[in-house]
């Protein structure tokens, strides 16, 4: 079993970063490639980005491309979402996921709480 916990979400203006954390903990000694999604209320859950394994490979959502960063530190067993220009489109609640091929993310091992982003106009 693998536990994910997101942190890192809260409110912000409109322009204003967040850096999201994602902790994995208990049998990590799988290589899993990570995602991260994000839902709002009435919407579907949708893809943000994603990570392989090893952190060389790298997709995002067409809706985030350069303005948010995944990013992840084996060692510390933990995968970021560093979060720049957000709009009040953004508002949602992201989860983290853990999947074992990269290119199938929405075929996830496991998956995280969530932690919700709310962002003013």
């Amino acid at each position: 079993q693998v536990q994910l916990v997101e942190s890192g979400g809260g409110l912000v203006q409109s322009g204003g970063s967040l850096r999201l954390s994602c902790a994995l903990s208990g049998r990590t000694s799988k290589r899993y490639a990570m995602s991260w999604f994000r839902q709002a209320p009435g919407k579907e859950r949708t893809l943000v980005a994603s990570i392989s394994w090893s952190g060389s490979t790298t997709r995002y959502a067409d809706s985030v491309k350069g303005r948010f960063t995944i990013s992840r530190d084996n060692a510390e067993n933990t995968v970021y979402l560093q979060m720049n220009s957000l709009k009040p489109e953004d508002t949602a609640t992201y989860y983290c996921a853990a999947h074992s091929s990269f290119s199938s993310p929405t075929l996830y091992d496991y998956r995280g709480q969530g932690t919700q982003v709310t962002v003013s106009s």
